[in-house]
């Protein structure tokens, strides 16, 4: 007997939830998402932008990663910067493929309240794909898949892999996306946050290009969020926080797929991660407001440019202890210039020896109280 797949279910796609165990946990998404308005919405200009930035470079980085894709962090942000007219620092490399990705994402969140099309996701999925060729494969680009094979998702060696899910066959993919993109276009009474929890687990299910189908569901997801939370400019990345539980976010599509229409544990899931990307981008911008504060308070401060670039590094988040090599490293000095420096912020009361580390002294940022 075969697998019953979520899309074989007789009451698909009309999905159901329980809303009593999922509404604790939306009202504190919505809470957090007030939160990081409410702290965007005291930035200037150049905070705004920085962490616009910073969220929109990691959501298409880590999205690619999520399926073994390594993009260049700095070519990525470079071109989001330059694609919007933003001022952007250096002279990064040109990489078309790169801009294709990130015209994607700038179109899903910059036009979200523009309806989708089928015309639109051809568009999105050529410039994934401008080869034609995914790796050596060729594959249907802009256009729905049409292989009379099974579209499945597997792992393992090859002669001893396991099949995770199956998706609907080719032939019924375009009937399938014309009713799911008819109901991303038509307003509900549905609060949109799980309106795109829906859209994710719908699309990646239906399956409906060769290859892609991942990055191009949580494009989709975030054009959703982007409707949800009326923010063109997005501040947390979803699929930064899918990243760090990627194992636990495919057994939780391959659970749901393989289950009835009740989804109600795959909303909690989206919620919850949801819930994380937003709580670590208010982290990170908590530190943005303490690392400005930092500046008005010592306005007056008499620092040269490698002591200004390391106090950065320090509000940034540093990896590891700091110390003389890893100061000369960062600044290209040499370690006794690097030693000066640091006594010359010690004597001005910045920074303090940690007492840990031994010959090889270890120092920390002063955080001082307003």
């Amino acid at each position: 007997m075969s697998i019953k797949y979520i899309w074989q279910d007789k009451e698909w796609p009309r999905f159901i939830w329980n809303n009593e165990q999922i509404a604790r946990l939306l009202g504190e998404v919505h809470q957090e998402l007030g939160r990081l308005t409410g702290i965007v919405s005291m930035f200037g200009f150049v905070q705004k932008t920085n962490t616009f930035l910073d969220a929109m470079t990691q959501e298409i980085v880590h999205s690619a990663e999520i399926e073994g894709e390594v993009l260049n962090h700095d070519s990525v942000r470079s071109s989001v910067a330059r694609q919007l007219g933003l001022p952007y620092a250096g002279l990064p490399r040109i990489d078309h493929y790169v801009e294709g990705v990130v015209q994607i994402m700038l179109d899903a969140t910059q036009h979200a309240e523009q309806p989708l099309t089928d015309e639109r996701l051809f568009g999105w999925h050529a410039a994934l794909f401008p080869t034609g060729y995914s790796g050596t494969y060729k594959i249907t680009v802009a256009n729905w898949r049409q292989s009379t094979e099974a579209m499945q998702v597997v792992s393992g060696a090859m002669g001893h892999y396991q099949v995770h899910f199956e998706a609907p066959p080719s032939k019924f993919v375009p009937d399938m996306m014309k009713l799911f993109i008819k109901w991303i276009n038509s307003s509900t009474e549905m609060d949109p946050l799980i309106k795109a929890a829906i859209v994710h687990l719908w699309f990646v299910t239906i399956h409906p290009f060769d290859d892609g189908n991942g990055r191009l569901c949580r494009t989709l997801t975030e054009m959703m969020l982007a409707r949800a939370d009326g923010m063109a400019q997005r501040y947390y990345s979803l699929s930064s926080s899918i990243l760090n539980s990627r194992k636990n976010y495919y057994e939780i599509l391959e659970h749901t797929q393989k289950s009835s229409t009740d989804i109600t544990e795959w909303v909690e899931w989206f919620l919850r991660t949801l819930y994380q990307a937003i709580t670590a981008s208010i982290g990170k911008m908590d530190k943005v407001i303490q690392k400005t504060d930092f500046w008005n308070r010592h306005a007056d401060l008499s620092v040269n440019e490698r002591q200004r670039k390391v106090l950065n590094r320090l509000w940034d988040g540093f990896e590891g202890k700091l110390n003389t090599s890893k100061w000369a490293k960062i600044c290209h000095c040499s370690q006794d210039t690097a030693l000066r420096d640091i006594q010359d912020l010690i004597k001005k009361g910045i920074l303090r020896d940690t007492g840990e580390g031994g010959r090889s002294k270890n120092y920390e940022l002063i955080e001082m109280e307003a």
